[in-house]
Protein backbone atom coordinates (compact mmCIF):
# COMPACT_ATOMS: atom_id res chain seq x y z
CA UNK A 1 0.00 0.00 0.00
CA UNK A 2 1.32 3.43 -0.97
CA UNK A 3 0.83 6.43 1.32
CA UNK A 4 2.02 9.94 0.62
CA UNK A 5 3.54 12.39 3.15
CA UNK A 6 0.00 13.51 4.08
CA UNK A 7 -1.09 9.94 4.87
CA UNK A 8 -3.32 9.73 1.80
CA UNK A 9 -3.48 6.21 0.40
CA UNK A 10 -3.10 5.86 -3.37
CA UNK A 11 -5.53 3.26 -4.71
CA UNK A 12 -6.34 4.60 -8.19
CA UNK A 13 -4.37 5.10 -11.40
CA UNK A 14 -5.59 7.49 -14.08
CA UNK A 15 -3.72 6.60 -17.26
CA UNK A 16 -3.77 8.86 -20.30
CA UNK A 17 -3.44 6.56 -23.31
CA UNK A 18 -2.94 9.23 -25.96
CA UNK A 19 -2.78 13.00 -26.32
CA UNK A 20 -4.71 12.79 -29.59
CA UNK A 21 -8.40 13.63 -29.82
CA UNK A 22 -10.98 13.82 -32.59
CA UNK A 23 -12.71 16.83 -30.99
CA UNK A 24 -11.40 20.31 -30.15
CA UNK A 25 -13.24 21.32 -26.99
CA UNK A 26 -12.87 24.97 -26.05
CA UNK A 27 -11.90 24.19 -22.45
CA UNK A 28 -9.71 21.08 -22.86
CA UNK A 29 -6.96 20.76 -20.24
CA UNK A 30 -5.31 17.74 -21.95
CA UNK A 31 -4.96 16.00 -18.57
CA UNK A 32 -2.35 18.59 -17.67
CA UNK A 33 0.12 17.32 -20.29
CA UNK A 34 2.58 19.82 -21.74
CA UNK A 35 4.16 19.04 -25.12
CA UNK A 36 3.74 15.25 -24.80
CA UNK A 37 6.20 12.96 -26.55
CA UNK A 38 5.63 9.48 -28.00
CA UNK A 39 2.82 7.62 -26.28
CA UNK A 40 3.46 4.53 -24.16
CA UNK A 41 3.16 1.10 -25.74
CA UNK A 42 0.59 -1.45 -24.64
CA UNK A 43 3.37 -3.53 -23.05
CA UNK A 44 4.61 -0.54 -21.02
CA UNK A 45 1.09 0.15 -19.79
CA UNK A 46 0.57 -3.50 -18.86
CA UNK A 47 3.78 -3.56 -16.81
CA UNK A 48 2.82 -0.30 -15.13
CA UNK A 49 -0.54 -1.74 -14.04
CA UNK A 50 1.12 -4.94 -12.82
CA UNK A 51 3.42 -2.96 -10.53
CA UNK A 52 0.46 -0.84 -9.42
CA UNK A 53 -1.42 -3.99 -8.43
CA UNK A 54 1.52 -5.02 -6.24
CA UNK A 55 1.17 -1.70 -4.41
CA UNK A 56 -2.54 -2.13 -3.77
CA UNK A 57 -3.98 -0.18 -6.69
CA UNK A 58 -7.64 -1.23 -6.91
CA UNK A 59 -8.92 0.73 -9.90
CA UNK A 60 -7.64 2.24 -13.13
CA UNK A 61 -9.30 4.82 -15.34
CA UNK A 62 -8.16 5.19 -18.96
CA UNK A 63 -8.32 8.67 -20.43
CA UNK A 64 -6.85 10.70 -23.28
CA UNK A 65 -7.07 12.73 -25.37
CA UNK A 66 -9.60 10.30 -26.74
CA UNK A 67 -8.59 6.76 -25.67
CA UNK A 68 -10.78 5.13 -28.34
CA UNK A 69 -8.31 6.38 -30.94
CA UNK A 70 -5.87 3.71 -29.71
CA UNK A 71 -6.11 0.72 -32.05
CA UNK A 72 -4.75 -1.53 -29.28
CA UNK A 73 -7.23 -0.36 -26.62
CA UNK A 74 -8.92 -3.76 -26.29
CA UNK A 75 -5.52 -5.41 -25.72
CA UNK A 76 -4.68 -2.83 -23.06
CA UNK A 77 -7.93 -3.50 -21.23
CA UNK A 78 -7.33 -7.25 -21.39
CA UNK A 79 -3.97 -6.69 -19.67
CA UNK A 80 -5.56 -5.11 -16.59
CA UNK A 81 -4.67 -7.31 -13.56
CA UNK A 82 -7.60 -9.40 -12.26
CA UNK A 83 -8.03 -7.53 -8.97
CA UNK A 84 -8.18 -4.08 -10.58
CA UNK A 85 -11.44 -2.57 -11.84
CA UNK A 86 -11.08 -0.68 -15.11
CA UNK A 87 -13.14 2.22 -16.44
CA UNK A 88 -12.73 4.68 -19.29
CA UNK A 89 -13.48 8.34 -19.97
CA UNK A 90 -14.42 9.11 -23.57
CA UNK A 91 -16.27 11.70 -25.61
CA UNK A 92 -18.43 8.80 -26.81
CA UNK A 93 -18.32 9.61 -30.51
CA UNK A 94 -16.46 6.39 -31.37
CA UNK A 95 -18.01 4.23 -28.66
CA UNK A 96 -21.07 2.70 -30.34
CA UNK A 97 -19.14 0.27 -32.55
CA UNK A 98 -16.61 -0.64 -29.85
CA UNK A 99 -18.69 -0.95 -26.68
CA UNK A 100 -19.29 -4.69 -26.96
CA UNK A 101 -15.59 -5.48 -27.51
CA UNK A 102 -14.60 -3.28 -24.57
CA UNK A 103 -17.07 -5.04 -22.29
CA UNK A 104 -15.87 -8.46 -23.44
CA UNK A 105 -12.28 -7.43 -22.74
CA UNK A 106 -13.15 -6.66 -19.12
CA UNK A 107 -13.95 -2.94 -19.01
CA UNK A 108 -16.41 -2.24 -16.19
CA UNK A 109 -17.94 1.12 -17.08
CA UNK A 110 -17.50 4.41 -18.93
CA UNK A 111 -17.73 8.13 -18.33
CA UNK A 112 -18.90 10.09 -21.35
CA UNK A 113 -18.07 13.78 -21.72
CA UNK A 114 -21.23 15.54 -22.89
CA UNK A 115 -21.70 19.23 -22.13
CA UNK A 116 -24.88 19.91 -24.08
CA UNK A 117 -27.87 18.14 -25.59
CA UNK A 118 -28.27 20.76 -28.33
CA UNK A 119 -26.55 20.27 -31.72
CA UNK A 120 -25.63 23.93 -32.25
CA UNK A 121 -24.04 24.19 -28.82
CA UNK A 122 -22.26 20.87 -29.28
CA UNK A 123 -20.66 22.27 -32.43
CA UNK A 124 -19.72 25.47 -30.58
CA UNK A 125 -18.05 23.55 -27.73
CA UNK A 126 -16.34 20.74 -29.64
CA UNK A 127 -15.93 22.10 -33.17
CA UNK A 128 -17.71 19.04 -34.61
CA UNK A 129 -21.25 17.88 -35.48
CA UNK A 130 -21.04 14.64 -33.51
CA UNK A 131 -23.81 14.91 -30.92
CA UNK A 132 -25.77 11.97 -32.34
CA UNK A 133 -22.61 9.84 -32.37
CA UNK A 134 -22.02 10.62 -28.69
CA UNK A 135 -25.62 9.76 -27.79
CA UNK A 136 -25.41 6.49 -29.73
CA UNK A 137 -22.25 5.70 -27.79
CA UNK A 138 -24.08 6.21 -24.49
CA UNK A 139 -26.97 3.97 -25.55
CA UNK A 140 -24.55 1.28 -26.74
CA UNK A 141 -22.67 1.38 -23.43
CA UNK A 142 -25.92 0.90 -21.52
CA UNK A 143 -26.94 -1.94 -23.84
CA UNK A 144 -23.76 -3.97 -23.26
CA UNK A 145 -23.55 -3.21 -19.54
CA UNK A 146 -20.72 -0.66 -19.28
CA UNK A 147 -22.63 0.84 -16.38
CA UNK A 148 -23.28 3.02 -14.61
CA UNK A 149 -22.57 5.42 -17.45
CA UNK A 150 -21.55 8.74 -15.93
CA UNK A 151 -22.32 11.81 -18.03
CA UNK A 152 -19.61 14.43 -17.49
CA UNK A 153 -21.15 17.87 -18.00
CA UNK A 154 -18.65 20.72 -17.59
CA UNK A 155 -20.53 23.83 -16.49
CA UNK A 156 -19.83 26.62 -19.01
CA UNK A 157 -20.89 30.18 -18.31
CA UNK A 158 -23.15 31.61 -20.98
CA UNK A 159 -23.27 28.33 -22.89
CA UNK A 160 -24.94 25.44 -21.04
CA UNK A 161 -25.92 26.67 -17.55
CA UNK A 162 -29.58 26.60 -18.58
CA UNK A 163 -29.47 22.89 -19.48
CA UNK A 164 -29.30 21.37 -16.00
CA UNK A 165 -32.98 20.41 -16.02
CA UNK A 166 -32.62 18.95 -19.52
CA UNK A 167 -29.74 16.78 -18.36
CA UNK A 168 -31.62 15.67 -15.26
CA UNK A 169 -34.53 14.69 -17.49
CA UNK A 170 -32.07 12.73 -19.64
CA UNK A 171 -30.89 10.61 -16.67
CA UNK A 172 -34.12 10.57 -14.66
CA UNK A 173 -35.53 7.12 -13.98
CA UNK A 174 -32.51 5.41 -15.54
CA UNK A 175 -30.51 3.62 -12.86
CA UNK A 176 -27.70 3.08 -15.40
CA UNK A 177 -27.10 6.84 -15.85
CA UNK A 178 -25.54 9.34 -13.44
CA UNK A 179 -25.03 13.03 -14.18
CA UNK A 180 -21.77 14.64 -13.05
CA UNK A 181 -21.74 18.44 -13.07
CA UNK A 182 -18.09 19.47 -13.22
CA UNK A 183 -16.50 22.79 -12.36
CA UNK A 184 -14.34 24.14 -15.18
CA UNK A 185 -10.62 23.92 -14.44
CA UNK A 186 -8.47 27.02 -14.85
CA UNK A 187 -6.52 25.95 -17.91
CA UNK A 188 -5.71 27.77 -21.15
CA UNK A 189 -7.26 31.01 -19.88
CA UNK A 190 -10.73 29.65 -20.64
CA UNK A 191 -13.27 32.36 -19.81
CA UNK A 192 -16.36 30.20 -19.36
CA UNK A 193 -16.16 29.37 -15.65
CA UNK A 194 -19.75 28.77 -14.49
CA UNK A 195 -21.34 29.45 -11.10
CA UNK A 196 -21.18 26.05 -9.44
CA UNK A 197 -22.19 27.50 -6.06
CA UNK A 198 -25.67 28.43 -7.24
CA UNK A 199 -26.11 25.09 -9.03
CA UNK A 200 -25.13 23.13 -5.94
CA UNK A 201 -27.36 25.25 -3.71
CA UNK A 202 -30.31 24.57 -6.02
CA UNK A 203 -29.59 20.84 -6.05
CA UNK A 204 -29.33 20.77 -2.27
CA UNK A 205 -32.69 22.50 -1.90
CA UNK A 206 -34.41 20.13 -4.32
CA UNK A 207 -32.77 16.86 -3.26
CA UNK A 208 -34.62 14.20 -1.31
CA UNK A 209 -31.30 12.63 -0.27
CA UNK A 210 -27.68 13.82 -0.23
CA UNK A 211 -24.76 11.40 -0.08
CA UNK A 212 -21.11 12.35 0.49
CA UNK A 213 -18.75 10.14 -1.49
CA UNK A 214 -15.35 9.17 -0.15
CA UNK A 215 -13.53 10.33 -3.29
CA UNK A 216 -12.85 14.07 -2.98
CA UNK A 217 -15.76 14.28 -0.51
CA UNK A 218 -17.99 15.16 -3.46
CA UNK A 219 -21.74 15.33 -2.98
CA UNK A 220 -24.30 13.16 -4.77
CA UNK A 221 -27.82 14.59 -4.92
CA UNK A 222 -30.82 12.33 -5.44
CA UNK A 223 -33.89 14.14 -6.72
CA UNK A 224 -36.92 13.27 -8.81
CA UNK A 225 -35.46 9.91 -9.87
CA UNK A 226 -32.16 11.46 -11.01
CA UNK A 227 -28.68 11.09 -9.51
CA UNK A 228 -26.44 14.16 -9.81
CA UNK A 229 -22.86 14.47 -8.55
CA UNK A 230 -21.01 17.78 -8.30
CA UNK A 231 -17.26 17.78 -8.91
CA UNK A 232 -15.54 20.91 -7.60
CA UNK A 233 -11.75 20.88 -8.03
CA UNK A 234 -11.08 24.62 -7.65
CA UNK A 235 -10.24 26.26 -4.30
CA UNK A 236 -11.49 23.09 -2.65
CA UNK A 237 -9.28 21.71 0.12
CA UNK A 238 -11.45 18.58 0.40
CA UNK A 239 -10.79 17.77 -3.27
CA UNK A 240 -7.09 17.47 -2.40
CA UNK A 241 -7.47 16.07 1.11
CA UNK A 242 -9.41 13.03 -0.09
CA UNK A 243 -7.54 12.43 -3.37
CA UNK A 244 -6.50 8.80 -3.87
CA UNK A 245 -5.24 9.14 -7.43
CA UNK A 246 -1.90 8.96 -9.21
CA UNK A 247 -1.93 10.09 -12.82
CA UNK A 248 0.13 8.74 -15.70
CA UNK A 249 0.80 10.88 -18.77
CA UNK A 250 0.50 9.41 -22.24
CA UNK A 251 4.26 9.74 -22.78
CA UNK A 252 5.26 7.88 -19.64
CA UNK A 253 5.47 10.12 -16.59
CA UNK A 254 3.91 9.52 -13.21
CA UNK A 255 2.07 12.75 -12.40
CA UNK A 256 1.25 13.25 -8.70
CA UNK A 257 -1.15 16.17 -9.31
CA UNK A 258 -3.23 17.31 -12.28
CA UNK A 259 -2.50 20.97 -11.58
CA UNK A 260 1.28 20.65 -11.32
CA UNK A 261 4.00 19.77 -13.83
CA UNK A 262 7.05 20.37 -11.63
CA UNK A 263 7.07 17.00 -9.88
CA UNK A 264 6.78 14.40 -12.67
CA UNK A 265 8.62 11.08 -12.45
CA UNK A 266 9.81 9.61 -15.75
CA UNK A 267 9.14 5.88 -16.09
CA UNK A 268 10.14 5.28 -19.71
CA UNK A 269 12.57 2.38 -19.97
CA UNK A 270 12.17 1.42 -16.32
CA UNK A 271 11.33 -2.12 -15.29
CA UNK A 272 11.16 -4.22 -12.14
CA UNK A 273 12.66 -2.55 -9.09
CA UNK A 274 13.36 0.68 -10.99
CA UNK A 275 9.68 1.00 -11.83
CA UNK A 276 8.68 0.17 -8.25
CA UNK A 277 11.04 2.87 -6.98
CA UNK A 278 9.51 5.33 -9.45
CA UNK A 279 6.07 4.67 -7.95
CA UNK A 280 7.43 5.31 -4.47
CA UNK A 281 9.13 8.51 -5.62
CA UNK A 282 5.99 9.83 -7.31
CA UNK A 283 3.85 9.18 -4.24
CA UNK A 284 6.42 10.89 -2.03
CA UNK A 285 6.03 13.99 -4.23
CA UNK A 286 2.25 14.24 -3.76
CA UNK A 287 1.43 17.62 -2.27
CA UNK A 288 -2.04 19.15 -1.88
CA UNK A 289 -2.51 21.91 -4.45
CA UNK A 290 -5.05 23.62 -2.20
CA UNK A 291 -4.31 23.94 1.51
Amino acid sequence: MLKDPYNRTVTNLRISLTSRCNLRCIYCHAEGEVNPKEQMSADEIAELMKVGAQFGIRSVKFTGGEPLLRQDLVDIIRSVPPDIESSLTTNGTLLASKAADLKEAGLARVNVSLDTLRPDRYRQITGKDCLNDALEGIYAAIHVGLTPVKINMVLLDGINEDELDDFMAFVRGKHDLVLQVIELMEFNECRFHGDVDSIEQELNERATRVVTRRMHHRKKYCLDGAEVEVVRPLHNTEFCAFCNRLRVTSDGNLKPCLLRTDNLVDIRGKHGKELEDAFREAVSRRRPYFT
